[in-house]
Formats: structure tokens, sequence, C-alpha cells
């Protein structure tokens, strides 16, 4: 075959530069540049090393849906690189193997067991295990690492509580002493020096993030707090299970752990953390025909004299500088659509026909907001970066 030439012109600070690649029957490449103005070799070099980041971190779990997402927004990161990966059914498989998505990743580690895992080039932890498996796992790394932990196992204090809603009794009650919770917008403070971190359930975080304001505030009454909330398949996991079959989800509408989700005392916890009182509400979740996406309706009863008003102002307060947490244009109606992919959260809050009563509408991206993303969220703020960094993720539409 013979050799062939491919030229390409940039402009540097406004010198023109021409970059020419001429591949020879060998199959090797030459690249020459040329311009109108000289330019050191040293600022021509190119190389192919992989690019040392200041943060090594560790994904454990690699091959589930929270695990994947990680490493999506890992990607563009520019101060954390994943070193150790580890899905004990898949070891010694690569990752773009597992997911093909990824056969543009070439630096990605070998995934290895859990067992086989070398934390000695590791400073922080993203731990995506199923809910149960994590509290021995963690409580065996290495001292002074930083850790998210995404699954269920640190998110409750009580860890009778624990062993009541996941039946079994907790294998790591002195860590879950140290244990933070990570609803990044209302516990930034406690995040910062946090050696662990239990980030929050999906539904959770969208049930939390519009009420703990108004519950602060005294605008809504403890009781009667309703929440039809809906979720893509993947909250489900990777798993396979006869439930999540296309032909069992499609075209339908599914209810599920009804009066006993395992979220529910997740939610009640930091609901009465706001509240300085006993908080307890009626939460029916819903499995939805879509892949990703989450939506809680929340209905509401105001204190005496309170209004919409009154809940919309308090939230445009309370989020006015995040990043993250938006409250839509009055009347606006939040939807899943809208921040696919991304770490938003979209919230806006409707009058009730009932006197009295209002309805909120929150929606989140199950894997990000609700899991990955803001477990990134955290660790950026756990190492000391900015908490948005690697998160610039527009919404994916349509």
């Amino acid at each position: 075959m013979s050799s062939a030439t491919f030229s390409s012109t940039y402009f540097l600070k406004g010198s023109e530069v021409k970059v020419s690649s001429l591949k020879s029957k060998n199959g090797n490449c030459k690249l020459h540049a040329g311009g109108s103005t000289a330019l050191s070799r040293k600022r021509l070099q190119i190389s192919n090393a992989k690019q040392e980041k200041e943060v090594r971190v560790a994904l454990l779990g690699a091959s589930g849906y929270t695990g994947a997402e990680i490493i999506r927004l890992l990607a563009n990161h520019p101060y954390f690189g994943i070193t150790v990966m580890t899905a004990d059914r898949n070891a010694g498989k690569s990752m773009d193997s597992v997911f093909p998505h990824f056969i543009t990743q070439k630096n990605l580690p070998v995934l290895v067991s859990t067992s086989d895992a070398d934390f000695s080039d590791v400073d922080a932890v993203f731990c995506c295990l199923p809910h149960g498996t994590t509290q021995e796992i963690i409580k065996g790394l290495p001292k002074g690492l930083k850790i998210v932990d995404l699954s269920a196992d640190f998110r409750l204090r009580n860890v009778s509580e624990y062993e009541e809603w996941y039946g079994q009794p907790h294998r790591a009650p002195d860590l879950q002493e140290e244990a933070v919770y990570g609803l990044t917008e209302i516990l930034r403070e406690e995040i910062k020096n946090a050696h662990l971190v239990a980030n929050p359930g999906c539904y959770p975080t969208s049930i939390q993030l519009p009420l703990v304001p108004l519950i602060k505030a005294n605008l809504i009454e403890h009781k009667n707090i309703i929440v039809d909330a809906k979720s893509g398949v993947s909250g489900a996991g990777r798993g396979a299970k006869v439930a999540n079959l296309y032909t069992e989800l499609t075209e339908g509408i599914m209810s599920y752990g009804v009066t006993r989700h395992r979220h529910v005392p997740e939610i009640e916890q930091g609901l009465s953390d706001a509240a300085h009182s006993k908080v307890t509400i009626s939460f029916t979740p819903h499995l939805m025909p879509m892949t990703r996406g989450m939506q809680s309706t929340i209905y509401v009863e105001m204190a005496s004299g309170v209004t919409t008003d009154n809940l919309y102002q308090q939230l445009k307060v309370s989020y006015q500088d995040e990043e993250f947490v938006r409250l839509l244009e009055k009347g606006a109606v939040p939807r899943t659509h809208d921040v696919r992919g991304s770490n938003y959260c979209y919230i806006n809050v409707f009058p009730d026909r009932i006197p009295g009563r209002a309805i909120i509408i929150s929606v989140i991206d199950n894997l990000v907001k609700g899991a990955s993303g803001q477990a990134l969220q955290n660790l950026n703020i756990m190492m000391g970066f900015p908490e948005n960094t690697g998160l610039g993720y527009l919404p994916l539409f349509p």
C-alpha cells in the first residue's frame, strides 16, 4: 500500500500551524509541523503516556450500573484517576468486555476480585457493592482512605433499625458512628471532614431536597406527608430478575415495596432531623418502563397561614446559590427528560385544590444525582476540590 499524507491547519494564539501525518508502508506514523512562526520542540511534543492524576481512586463493584456511571463521570475528571476496579464475577476481564460502551477508555485497569485488590496505590474509594456486603469490606480497608459508600449499609444511624429493615445485623457498628450522611446540599460542612460518607439513596435524595428546607422553616406540617414516587428500571440494578424483564415492565406501571420500602427509614431519619421530632410519611414507589429517571410527587399540609408562595420563596432562598438544585419558574412542571444524564434536581411547587395543601414535584436522574453523581460531588468535597468537578454534563435530550 502506498504511503498517504493527511494534513490539518490549526491556530495557536494567532499563529498558523500546519500538522501533517505521513503513514508509511509499515504502518508507522510520522508527524511534521510547520507554520508561520517558530515553535519549540517541547511545545509540539506528543506523548502517549497515561496522564498521572492527583487522586488515585479504587472502584469496588465496577460492573453494576452505579459503578459504570462512576467511570463515565470520571472520564473527564482532571484530578481523579481509577487505579483499581473490582467485580468478583468478572475478575480478569476488561471493562469494555462487560460494558462495550467503554471501548474507548483504554487506560482503565483490568477488573479484579475484591480479595485480590491492592490498595497500596489508592487514596479514595467508591464502594458500589450490594447492600449487606459492604460493611465487612469497608471495615477491612486500610486506614486513612476517603470512602464514599453507595450502598445502604451506613445510611441509618440506628443499627437496630438497620437490622429491622435490612434483615441482618450490622457488622460494623463502630464505623457506623463515624459515617456522615452525604446529602450534599444539606450536610456539606459535615462531609468536608468525613472519612466515610454514606451516599443517600435515590428516592431519599429526591424527597429530602425539597422537604428539608420547608420543615426547617416550619412551613409545612410534619403529619400527612404523602409521597408518590416513580423510578426508571436501572434503579433495580443489573441483576437478572423476572420482575425486571421487558415483557413484565413494558406498557405498564408496577408498585413495589408498598409500606415496607427500605428507603422509608432513611427518608424519615432526615426529615426527623430537620424537624427535631419524629416524622412519619406515607411512601409508595413505582417502577416505570424507562431506563433512568425519577420523579417524586409530594403532597403536604401547610402550616397555618402559609401559602404556596411562601414555600416557593423558601426553596428559592435555600437553593439560589446551589448549582445542582434548581427551582423552576412558577408553573413549570419538572420532567425526568430534562435532567437525564445530569446531576441536577429540578423542583417546583403547586397549590393543591384542597385548601391548605400543596403539591411538590422533584425530579432527578436516579443514577446520577440519585447515586454516582452525588457520590462524586461528595468525594470532591472530601478531597478539597470544587464539588462540581467532573459533573458539568448537560442533561441529555431528546
